[in-house]
């Protein structure tokens, strides 16, 4: 049995390696972002942030939303902005508190893992 911890690492080593070799710039720039967004102007902004990023943000949208973060079990990166903005006041602490600790893993598996360009 794995840890919470230790399942968001596998789940961020897995998703980065799914990153195409010409995505993973602007993939590594908005996982840098997200983090500081969601801490600056809360989940909702920071999700949307990501979406209008358009193409470039929707690898990212669906590493989050496989994530298998508590309330957004089932969302997938295209609904995963309409999800968050129907979470109850304690669901969406708590999404924001575990989407942080998912963005941290993510930004550690891309240092870990993307060739300096």
């Amino acid at each position: 049995m794995l840890l919470r911890d230790q399942q968001r690492a596998l789940h961020a080593y897995d998703a980065v390696a799914t990153v195409q070799p010409g995505q993973q710039k602007d993939y590594e720039i908005a996982v840098n972002d997200l983090g500081a967004n969601i801490l600056r102007s809360g989940l909702c902004a920071a999700i949307a942030s990501v979406q209008r990023l358009g193409n470039r943000g929707d690898v990212l949208l669906g590493h989050l939303a496989s994530a298998g973060v508590p309330g957004l079990e089932n969302a997938t990166g295209q609904n995963l902005a309409q999800r968050v903005r129907g979470l109850d006041a304690d669901s969406y602490m708590m999404a924001t508190r575990e989407l942080l600790q998912v963005v941290t893993w993510l930004k550690r598996a891309v240092q870990a893992t993307f060739e300096e360009v």
